[in-house]
């Protein structure tokens, strides 16, 4: 039987880089906030031994996907740790349907990656704790953890240090600037701001966060990528708030009235969507809601 499962996406309300390790990574600061607009992954599983992924965007289909990754490495972790019987034979069919542009740094492949290791661990019955997915998921991705946990939160180390932070209601009004930004080429310019001050969370307004958020990556990808300064220069005519998302393209700005949003995102000239800010992942809203039918059937 097919299943669907939700893949969500998330904007950082603010993004600083705090010191980078001998081993090349960089330690951050940040608030991941999850949104209520995603990606959708049907999954059949099977007997076939064998992972078949394929994917609405063609370019996207291929077997180095983090979703092929993800089905693959929880395969041989079933099989390692033998957590059922026949894991040989543990096969899935899957479909993503893609609607978070890629390389916008909203963090679709690193969610659906994680979405893949929570579906598949329920489809297939391996009966692993979210922890031990996110542990899993960090060999992929260091921002796949919070998309395995579910929860807004105040994120530190590399991605990995996860702390839930609700955030008020808010709504997001999100540009594509039309190019894609390499993370790597953000992260390699001798002008990025590396020593930011550590805080501590409760330093964080939660109620003026989504509006005065600073992203440290910003001012050097608007000087490599013009199209994100002029998206961020037209959303600031609405709302100061406007900025850039992880390492880019993806810009938004936060409202706290919809219908104005809404309003002002016809007039936007480039592709874009709107959002409703999550302290709980549509996804984890959705094994919650199946767990409780499932439960009501018994």
């Amino acid at each position: 039987m097919q299943q669907s499962w939700k893949s969500p996406a998330k904007l950082n309300l603010f993004l600083h880089i705090t010191g980078q390790r001998a081993d090349g990574y960089h330690n951050l600061q940040s608030v991941f906030q999850l949104l209520d607009y995603n990606d959708t992954i049907d999954i059949v599983t099977n007997q076939s031994n064998k992972i078949e992924f394929s994917c609405d965007n063609p370019e996207l289909s291929s077997e180095d996907n983090l979703v092929v990754k993800a089905a693959n490495l929880l395969k041989q972790y079933a099989q390692n740790h033998q957590l059922k019987e026949n894991t040989a034979k543990l096969g899935a069919q899957i479909f993503l349907h893609k609607k978070l542009p890629f390389g916008g740094g909203l963090g679709g492949g690193s969610s659906n990656c994680a979405t893949t290791l929570i579906a598949l661990n329920q489809q297939w019955q391996l009966g692993l704790t979210l922890e031990q997915l996110a542990k899993l998921g960090l060999e992929l991705g260091a921002d796949v953890p919070i998309f395995v946990m579910g929860n807004t939160a105040f994120v530190e180390g590399i991605g990995e240090v996860l702390t839930p932070f609700e955030v008020p209601q808010t709504w997001y009004l999100v540009l594509q600037p039309g190019c894609q930004i390499s993370t790597a080429k953000i992260f390699s310019n001798s002008l990025l701001t590396r020593n930011s001050k550590a805080i501590k969370i409760r330093s964080l307004n939660a109620l003026e966060l989504p509006y005065q958020g600073l992203n440290t990556m910003q001012t050097v990808a608007c000087k490599q990528y013009p199209e994100v300064a002029k998206a961020i220069d037209w959303l600031k005519q609405y709302s100061p708030s406007a900025r850039m998302t992880g390492s880019g393209s993806c810009v938004f700005a936060a409202f706290d009235n919809e219908r104005k949003m809404r309003k002002i995102a016809t007039r936007c000239e480039w592709p874009h969507f709107v959002a409703k800010g999550v302290n709980k992942s549509p996804l984890h809203v959705q094994l919650l809601n199946e767990q409780y039918r499932g439960i009501a059937k018994r």
